[in-house]
Order: structure tokens, then C-alpha cells, then sequence
């Protein structure tokens, strides 16, 4: 049975993911943690209070002491749960999904999200029912402490902004929706908030922040003439970034661009940057040109977090906006990294167009070819052997999410969707001529495995 994904456990509300899973979920917490203590926290979502009144139930059941932390994003409960010796960190939230879904994400005592092990261990609690109640005069007490400040205040100590930026800041009603605009003003920042108000059925746009969901914030910068627009998703673990032109910053392109300043300022040579299998090679090309190093993952935050903390990385972060700053803690933290980005901006002397400017642009093509549930893993394994006759000439190969192959001029990655009947193929290449070849050539190649396959 498998309930956690990359990113915690996620479903659509009472259909995939019920109180009762939610009261099960904080049982096998309790009886992993034997007890202790644990601190939760939820997004502004509908269903939060509904899913995070079970899930404290079950926790109490098995002894444990619970601190209820209300709406808070989750790079700030994960803070907490280690700056508060907690045993476990439980965010309720569905992160940059649409309203009607929930989801659990689960925090060790040193804020790092629950890696495969550990999820597969309360997976197996659940399934098996192996819970060991607390009887009646030993059962945990839940308490609500607001605690959110010391995540502020510790940024605030840690960042000095020596210019007073004009932002506008996008929270999209979600679990950033105080905190945020209260973070910058408290840096001296000139401060428009626009969704900025907790609401779970998030009225003002999508709680993904992308380019086409912040097209009024774009627009907001340019008529206010602001520094630099800032959104972040329902749970404030990831960051989308507008220039002062009101332009859209790519998010592989900020994610080079903020690589590449962070290998500078620690010294370039042999600093390690991490990211995933699906990141440009624009990050590569930068890092790399300072003396640093790249090292790709699965997709997920968690994978990444782990390998930023196992190669001793200065930074890490995926082309979604989940960036992790390991010289404060292992969770992606989208308003933190809005605060760094300016803090950058400052030390380069720069405006953010110009920081982006310096990062080449390369194309990049997607392509997705059907293939049954059941046999879209292997038929990626089988692609393996054929890709590499299609391309002799590979220069390095990683098979840490599907198959990645890099190339002389670009890299091409095969790999079986994590929710839908599809492989999906990327490509990205030096020119758009280079990339359509690629993209032929492996199309005909995962075409052709699929057609034997099913033969």
C-alpha cells in the first residue's frame, strides 16, 4: 500500500483522503514517534481544520502532546519543529493543488521532510493496524501555541536589506497570506499586497503560481512601478518571481541565476548545487563555468533535500520555485527565498532582469506518449538499451528518475509519469534545430519499445 508520494500524501477530500485516514495517519505517527511531541500546521484550505481536527485525535490516542500551530506555511512549521525540539512536524496541505485537495506532509526533528523509509514505515503501521493506544489517564494533551514569530524573527536577524524595495507580494490567499507582507515591511520594504487575505477557496487565482495564474500581479508591478513582484503557492513552500519590467521570471532561469550567485559568494570551486533530472542545463553551464558542481535527483523535494544535505551542497532547488537554503534549514521555503533573492540583487548591484539576463536560453520541447499504468516502468527500462544505440555519442547517463542522457549539445530525459498513463520525453538542446532532432529521434525510440511491448 502506498500512500506518500514525493511530496507527502495528497487527495481529493473525503473521496481519496477522509478524516478517517487522516485519524490513522496521526495513530501511526504517534506509534512511530512512541509518543513525544508533535507540532501542526495547516494551509487556509476549507477541508484544513476538518482533516487537522482527526489527525491531532489520532495523535492524542497514542500519547502524544500536540501543539496546534493554526495557519501557518509549511517552511515555518518545519523551522519550528526543529527549533522547538519537537519529535515530528505534521503540515496539513496540498501545497500548489487545487482547492478540493488536501494532503499530509510529515517533518522529522531536524525539519526534514519524511524520506521513503520513513513513510513506508508509517505506511506500514496504517495498513497493519499495529497502534499501540495510550490508556485513558496517559492520553496527549493538544495545546494551541502561536509560535510563528520565531520563524520571523530569526529571518529578520539573519537578513539586512540596506535598500528600501518596492514589492508587491502575491500570497494567493494562501498560508503566506500575514506572514509575508508582514516580513517585508519588517526589512523596511515598500509593501503592496494583493490575495492577501486566508481563503480556501482561493478566490484570486490558482494556488500554483506560474505565468499564466499571475498575469494581474505582473501587472500590478508594472503600474506601481515596483522592484520586483513576489507570489508563493497555498503552502509558501515554493516562489514565483516578476522582474521590474512585469515580466514573468522563468523558473529554471531564476534557479541559475540564484545557483550561480550562491557558488560565487561561497567561494565557486568545487561548491555543489543541486537540482533534478528535469532542470535546464542552464544551471550546468553557470555553475559550472565558476568551478561548482551540479548534482541531479529524482523529482521531488525530498530527494533533493537529501542530497543537498549528503554532498554538503550550498544550495538546492527545483524549477518550480521550491528552493532550499541549507545554512538555515532542509525545507523548501518560498518566503525566504523571496527575501534572499533582494539580498542578492543588493551584493551584485543589479536589478532582477538584469540578474536574469545573464543566464543563456535554451529550448526545450515535451512530448508525452500514452502507455498503460501497469507497464510504463518497464517500458521505460527496456528504452534504455535502444537509447543509447540512438545516441553512441552520450556523454553521461542517470538513471535516478527514469533515464536521463546528456548530450554533446543538449539532454534528453525519458520517464514514467507519477500520476497519469503517459511516458513522458524531454528535450533541451543549444539551438531549436538541435532539439527537434533529439526529440524525433527518441519519440520513434520510446514509440517503437511500446509497440513491441504490447505485441
Amino acid at each position: 500500500m502506498r500512500l506518500f508520494g514525493s511530496s507527502g500524501l495528497r487527495g481529493l477530500v473525503n473521496v481519496e483522503l477522509t478524516p478517517i485516514l487522516a485519524v490513522k495517519v496521526g495513530m501511526a505517527v504517534g506509534a512511530f514517534i512512541k509518543a513525544g511531541k508533535v507540532l501542526v500546521a495547516r494551509d487556509s484550505r476549507t477541508s484544513g481544520l476538518m482533516l487537522e481536527n482527526a489527525l491531532v485525535s489520532g495523535l492524542q490516542a497514542c500519547g502524544v502532546k500536540v501543539f496546534r500551530l493554526g495557519i501557518l506555511p509549511t517552511p515555518v512549521l518545519a523551522y519550528l519543529t526543529k527549533m522547538l525540539g519537537a519529535d515530528a512536524g505534521v503540515m496539513i496541505t496540498a501545497s500548489h493543488n487545487p482547492p478540493q485537495y488536501n494532503g499530509i506532509k510529515i517533518f522529522d526533528r531536524n525539519g526534514m521532510a519524511y524520506d521513503e523509509e520513513k513513510q513506508k514505515e508509517v505506511e506500514r503501521l496504517i495498513e497493519h493496524e499495529k497502534i499501540c493506544f495510550a490508556d485513558w489517564q496517559n492520553l496527549g494533551e493538544a495545546l494551541t501555541i502561536d509560535k510563528g514569530h520565531l520563524y520571523t524573527k530569526t529571518v529578520l536577524e539573519n537578513v539586512r536589506l540596506n535598500r528600501k524595495w518596492h514589492v508587491v507580494v502575491d500570497p494567493g490567499c494562501g498560508a503566506t497570506s500575514q506572514i509575508a507582507p508582514a516580513i517585508f515591511r519588517d526589512l523596511g520594504c515598500k509593501v503592496a499586497a494583493i490575495n492577501a487575505q486566508f481563503d480556501g477557496f482561493f478566490p484570486g487565482r490558482s494556488p500554483e503560481p506560474n505565468r499564466e495564474t499571475l498575469q494581474y500581479l505582473a501587472e500590478t508591478v508594472k503600474i506601481l512601478g515596483a522592484d520586483m513582484g513576489v507570489a508563493y503557492d497555498g503552502d509558501g513552500d515554493r516562489v514565483a518571481f516578476i522582474d521590474e519590467k512585469g515580466v514573468f521570471v522563468d523558473f529554471d532561469k531564476a534557479l541559475a541565476a540564484y545557483a550561480t550567485y550562491t557558488v560565487k559568494k561561497n567561494g565557486g570551486k568545487d561548491r555543489i548545487v543541486v537540482t533534478n533530472v528535469e532542470a535546464s542545463m542552464c544551471i550546468e553551464r553557470m555553475v559550472e563555468a565558476l568551478g561548482g558542481k551540479v548534482v541531479r535527483t529524482r523529482v521531488g523535494d525530498v530527494y533533493v533535500a537529501e542530497a543537498v544535505r549528503k554532498f554538503g551542497a550550498v544550495f538546492g532547488g527545483e524549477p518550480c520555485g521550491a528552493w532550499i537554503h541549507p545554512q538555515h534549514h532542509y525545507c523548501p521555503d518560498g518566503l525566504l527565498s523571496s527575501v534572499l533573492m533582494l539580498k542578492a540583487l543588493e551584493e551584485v548591484g543589479k536589478n532582477l532582469s538584469e540578474l536574469i539576463a545573464q543566464v543563456p536560453t535554451y529550448p526545450v520541447l515535451r512530448k508525452n506518449v500514452p502507455c498503460k499504468n501497469e507497464i510504463k516502468h518497464a517500458i521505460v527500462e527496456r528504452a534504455e538499451n535502444q537509447l543509447k544505440t540512438c545516441f553512441p555519442n552520450y556523454k553521461d547517463i542517470s538513471k535516478a528518475d527514469g533515464i536521463r542522457l546528456t548530450l554533446e549539445e543538449g539532454w534528453v530525459l525519458v520517464r514514467a509519469s507519477g500520476t497519469e498513463p503517459l511516458v513522458r520525453l524531454t528535450a533541451e538542446g543549444e539551438s531549436l534545430k538541435v532539439v527537434k532532432e533529439i526529440m524525433e529521434k527518441v519519440t520513434k525510440v520510446v514509440a517503437k519499445v511500446v509497440e513491441d511491448f504490447e505485441k
